[in-house]
């Protein structure tokens, strides 16, 4: 017989949310492993003992994490996507008839807490996988990529003489001001500000006077209409241009991509199970080269909290650099990052000689030593000819032209560079390479695209890095519960097969 479900809501229902959730469902499994309740205690300095109580900070960091777990970076979306998931709410310690935060209370507390917290929580995170055996902490692998900032090109406006930047400012926060206030008092506070307030939005007034001319030949170049006011067929410089939406987004572009307003995430992955050692957020207009010290100390001091050290780093060219290598040595690291391809071993029609320390010339004259010297941010040592080698030479016209002397620059870091090509092109080097490639470029691109880095839906660079943080941390959670759970399925099956050894029972009975 045909039957017809009739559906009349129930005046009392008895409903267990525990009993709904499965054993294998994955934020039970998480729920039982994740502890945050040490974050009452954290954070018990940053309320007051009276008024309305907050969102509970264990609450909201979990609420954080599922916004990454699933791929959702917008608030508003999360929390009605988490009021729809039972497994959720069972995660949350919320009942299906429990109101759960608001998502602008969720904004407003990602804002509030220092960024110290969401280290800490990421830590948290980062000892359950060095306690599974996951983190080895040898070898690292290092590598970046831009997220796109909350801003968009359309906002981009030029810079501010310095002289005017001040001014400017106070006349944004005067309006922002409560109308009751005293402008007398206003004013005097204004005078105390911080140069930190408006260093994004000025600049030398003698670098915006050649803007017109840049102006007038990229729109020749690009063959761009009069009267055109696309942001994308017109000059954009991070130095001459501001976001006002977002003063600390760069302008980025990628190879065969369009510019955007972007940050950089630096990433170090540990090459044993993949799992994230650690991340930053980063301006994207510095260079890869530039972030790695900085990089380097932090990743050694988050390992000494967990009583680890790293043996190699792997990166890529982005990340070539005297110094860099130097630094390296220093820290007893053995690094394999390639050399820049602007990177010269010989001069041509020079010879190098090591043991004297100068450069011979083809005619038989020497280059000595000089001084070291700043090029391009990097420290050369300069070598000069002597004026009376070079004023009767045949072939001086074509060697220096009207100069009196030749100048040949080399790096102050040939040895360190000597050594990283070595290490680099030996079969290790390359081996490693290839594992570089396989470690943390998939990792990179897991977080992009599945885990909710492909935009910032923030402002500023410390919340940016609040986010990295958290990602990064929702990844190893994922990277930990899959880990546990083959670890567990491989004990019970060595179980099985001693069972069936024993007792002469096939394994397909047990299972």
């Amino acid at each position: 017989m045909l039957g017809k479900k009739y559906y009349q809501p129930k005046l009392f229902t008895e409903f267990n949310l525990a009993d709904r959730v499965p054993d294998y469902n994955f934020y039970r499994r998480l729920k039982s492993v994740l502890n945050l309740d040490f974050l009452h205690a954290k954070t018990k300095a940053y309320y007051g003992s009276c008024g309305q109580k907050s969102i509970d900070p264990a609450v909201f960091f979990k609420i954080m994490l599922v916004g990454y777990l699933e791929n959702i970076i917008s608030d508003r979306q999360l929390m009605q996507h988490c009021s729809m998931r039972l497994d959720i709410l069972y995660f949350l310690e919320y009942d299906i008839d429990e109101e759960l935060p608001w998502h602008s209370t969720i904004s407003r507390t990602r804002q509030r807490l220092p960024q110290a917290l969401f280290e800490e929580v990421f830590d948290r995170v980062l000892s359950l996988c060095v306690n599974a055996g996951m983190v080895s902490g040898s070898t690292q692998a290092v590598d970046s990529a831009y997220v796109k900032a909350n801003a968009s090109l359309d906002s981009l406006e030029q810079k501010l003489p310095t002289d005017t930047a001040k001014n400017h400012l106070k006349k944004v926060l005067e309006q922002d001001q409560n109308q009751e206030q005293d402008s007398s008092e206003n004013a005097g506070d204004y005078e105390q500000e911080n140069d930190e307030d408006y260093k994004y939005i000025s600049v030398n007034e003698r670098k915006l006077k050649d803007i017109a001319a840049r102006e007038k030949l990229w729109a020749a170049r690009h063959k761009r209409k009069p009267g055109t006011h696309d942001p994308r067929s017109k000059f954009l410089s991070n130095k001459l241009h501001y976001s006002p939406t977002d003063p600390e987004a760069r302008v980025a572009v990628k190879p065969g991509k369009r510019r955007q307003l972007c940050y950089a995430a630096q990433v170090a992955v540990d090459t044993s199970h993949h799992v994230i050692s650690h991340i930053q957020a980063d301006f994207s207009d510095r260079k890869d080269c530039q972030i790695l010290p900085s990089l380097l100390q932090n990743l050694i001091h988050r390992f000494k909290k967990h009583d680890l050290k790293v043996d190699r780093l792997l990166a890529d060219t982005g990340y070539s650099n005297g110094e860099n290598y130097a630094l390296l040595e220093k820290h007893g690291i053995e690094g394999y990052i390639p050399a820049h391809g602007t990177y010269k071993q010989e001069k041509e029609g020079f010879t190098y000689d090591e043991k004297e320390d100068v450069w011979i010339c083809s005619q038989g004259k020497k280059a000595t030593f000089r001084r070291f010297y700043m090029e391009r941010g990097n420290l050369v040592k300069r070598y000069y000819t002597k004026r009376k080698d070079c004023k009767d030479c045949p072939i001086k016209i074509a060697c220096i032209g009207k100069q009196h002397e030749k100048k040949i620059s080399k790096t102050a870091y040939q040895a360190e560079y000597e050594r990283m090509i070595a290490r680099v092109e030996s079969s290790k080097g390359q081996y490693l390479k290839k594992r570089r490639q396989a470690t943390v470029e998939p990792v990179l691109g897991t977080l992009i695209n599945f885990m909710g880095m492909r935009k910032v839906n923030t402002r500023g660079l410390a919340l940016a890095h609040k986010n990295f943080v958290l990602a990064a941390a929702s990844y190893n959670l994922k990277k930990y519960l899959n880990f546990t759970k083959k670890r567990v399925l491989a004990q019970v099956n060595a179980l099985e097969g001693q069972i069936s050894a024993i007792f002469n029972i096939p394994s397909f009975c047990l299972s």
